[in-house]
């Protein structure tokens, strides 16, 4: 029998007092993305949703800057039985925003619930032959064979993050949204000053411990809140944004779109950088229920048709914000390869696509497109994306919609005829689409795959190589198969990479690499 101890009690401890003194009296403005429709963030892979998550609930690890998994609820784990029994240890302090303490069985409660719904959470639930919390501060895992990537997929930081939430909250069904929001973590949501469509309201959690050790990167280290309040202020305009954060009345812009860099960089008070560099992976998602993207042929022609360019110049407006082509992972991480990426180059023969995908038995059925309408580079992704698809000979019904109804309506399987749908485009971080365990749109395990719902048994069968391979060597060239395979079967179309700035006051500091994050964040000026 193998034993391994990973505990962190003794690397770089902060003093306690100088966390205290951290905790500030100052409210952050913040224009998001999105509106917040979904709250539940095991619901839905909505990126909105996700920040939201963070700010409320609490993760049993981080991710450091190194993309390594580091603890954060838990103290540390042990692991024994040759690999196949994981014990965690929650550490001390731990409570939810209601004042019960957090146990054991709330967080064996929410793995499970998470584990129904997450690409990674499946997978980890796969090789788990038993889930219990022997007392209150433990958590075990009896595997069916080894996983080391059990810290990676509880600390996941992309969509569907396994948060963690109450025992009766976490036995909520993991296909009925949970609307309570009681979390663990360094901010309560305030639901008496909600108003949909327009304002969210987080305000810090004065009982929250952070963790006394470890890097403040990504999601891992110490959570050290410096605003007493964060505002969500929902403005669909652009140049309305713009305006606000122009003249001070917001502290901090999401996601500006490209057009408007050059003139925000030109203010002498605002900051313009891009914190994630892993960037967004551009996709268009199509419903394989449903004619005519239940037909592979007419999807592998539908490749011949996309542009990347085109796609990523619409959204980020720069040339130097993008990445093209791109295959099925993100480039620049160990996984990403060009094999099979000539398909996207050289000019587009829309009348050659055409008679292909006429060949392969398209009959003229009626393509349910969902374009968002609030959110601007959905929007100009969306655009390009229909007029692709019509040029393409398809007969496309562009329905307009804002964000938060596609988000609802593409977990619809019913047929686009009676409200479902055909395509819609969208992002995913490029940290999701990096290693096929956590690339929620690879799945090719029918309807328990997301929505889009593709069966694809090879990508399955060479995801499972992946995760048993021995060695990055071995775990590179099965990517490379990989990305032939998801070229053939095509569960989704890749359109290219975009490095998304976002914008602030200089006066606002702190802000972490990858996604906004409302920790570490300070005003210097105060």
């Amino acid at each position: 029998m193998k034993r391994r101890t990973f505990l962190t009690g003794s690397a770089a401890v902060l003093a306690a007092p100088s966390i205290a003194r951290a905790q500030g009296s100052r409210v952050l403005k913040f224009i998001p993305q999105s509106d917040v429709t979904i709250l539940d963030p095991i619901w839905t892979t909505a990126y909105v949703t996700r920040n939201h998550g963070y700010l409320i609930f609490d993760t049993l690890y981080g991710m450091d800057g190194k993309f390594a998994p580091q603890p954060q609820m838990v103290e540390g784990h042990v692991v024994e039985n040759d690999g196949k029994q994981w014990k965690l240890t929650l550490r001390d302090g731990l409570a939810w925003h209601d004042g019960t303490p957090v146990l054991g069985r709330d967080c064996v409660a929410s793995i499970n619930r998470w584990g129904k719904r997450d690409s990674f959470g499946q997978t980890l639930m796969a090789y788990t032959d038993e889930l219990s919390a022997p007392d209150d501060k433990t958590i075990l895992f009896k595997l069916k064979k080894p996983f080391s990537m059990l810290p990676e997929a509880l600390g996941k930081p992309g969509s569907s993050m396994c948060c963690m939430m109450p025992e009766r909250l976490a036995k909520t069904d993991a296909f009925t949204q949970v609307t309570e929001m009681v979390g663990s973590g360094p901010f309560k949501w305030n639901a008496k000053e909600r108003v949909v469509g327009s304002l969210a309201v987080y305000e810090r959690n004065a009982a929250y411990k952070p963790r006394t050790s470890g890097a403040v990167e990504w999601t891992a280290g110490p959570k050290i809140v410096n605003f007493d309040r964060v505002e969500w202020h929902v403005i669909p305009d652009l140049s309305t944004k713009a305006a606000a954060l122009e003249s001070g009345e917001m502290d901090w812009w999401e996601d500006p779109t490209g057009d408007l860099l050059p003139l925000l960089r030109a203010q002498s008070g605002l900051t313009v950088e891009v914190t994630d560099p892993t960037g967004l992976m551009a996709c268009l998602r199509l419903n394989e229920l449903y004619p005519p993207f239940d037909n592979p042929a007419i999807r592998r022609a539908l490749l011949k048709a996309v542009n990347q360019s085109d796609v990523m110049i619409a959204v980020a407006g720069d040339p130097k914000l993008i990445h093209v082509p791109t295959g099925i992972f993100t480039p620049g991480t160990p996984m990403a390869s060009d094999v099979g990426l000539d398909v996207f180059r050289g000019p587009r023969d829309y009348d050659a696509v055409k008679r292909e995908i006429a060949a392969a038995g398209y009959k003229g059925e009626k393509v349910v497109f969902m374009t968002p309408t609030d959110f601007p580079i959905l929007k100009a992704e969306a655009d390009v994306c229909a007029d692709m698809l019509k040029k393409s000979g398809f007969n496309v019904d562009d329905q307009a919609m804002d964000w938060g109804t596609v988000v609802q309506r593409r977990a619809m399987q019913t047929a686009p005829a009676s409200g479902g749908w055909s395509a819609f485009s969208t992002f995913w971080a490029g940290l999701d689409q990096s290693n096929p365990v956590g690339h929620a749109f690879l799945r090719g395990n029918g309807k328990q795959a997301l929505f889009g719902w593709p069966t694809a048994p090879k990508i399955e069968e060479l995801r499972q190589q992946w995760i048993d391979a021995p060695d990055l060597a071995t775990r590179k060239k099965i990517a490379e198969e990989l990305q032939v395979q998801a070229l053939q079967d095509v569960p989704y179309v890749p359109l290219g990479q975009y490095f998304a700035a976002t914008a602030h006051k200089k006066e606002i500091t702190g802000i972490l690499n990858g996604f906004v994050i409302f920790w570490n964040v300070r005003r210097t000026s105060a």
